[in-house]
């Protein structure tokens, strides 16, 4: 421990950056790229989420076969993307509350996601 004029340095290595001290611009680059490929994977999180919900739509919409391996799949991701909003609309035609139970989270999904994205991107 040295002492400078009346403050004392408590490192137990000089020659050490300090927190408080700024670490360049190098280090900025280094956090906004960091950024930019977080926000990257979010938006790409929330359009594959989103894209799941939407093939459901189209398939159920189309009349799918139900037993093929693939649409049970999709059905079953959308299920589980879709779950919290499952008969929040209770519609007489099927079409059409398939269409929003699973097109609201779709929306929220890349609604939030884009606008994390935007927020991080922007920091």
């Amino acid at each position: 421990m040295r002492q400078i004029g009346f403050f004392v340095n408590t490192d137990p290595v000089s020659g050490y950056q300090m927190y408080d001290q700024s670490a360049g611009p190098e280090r900025a680059l280094r956090n906004q790229a960091a950024a930019r490929r977080t926000a990257l994977a979010i938006c790409t999180i929330a359009d594959v989420a989103a894209g799941v919900l939407g093939l459901w739509i189209v398939l159920f919409l189309l009349d799918a076969n139900q037993g093929n391996a693939f649409v049970e799949f999709v059905r079953g991701a959308a299920d589980w993307l879709g779950g919290w909003a499952q008969d929040i609309f209770t519609m007489d035609t099927e079409g059409l509350r398939v269409i929003l139970n699973y097109g609201l989270p779709a929306a929220l999904y890349l609604l939030l996601g884009h606008g994390i994205a935007v927020r991080l991107n922007r920091a």
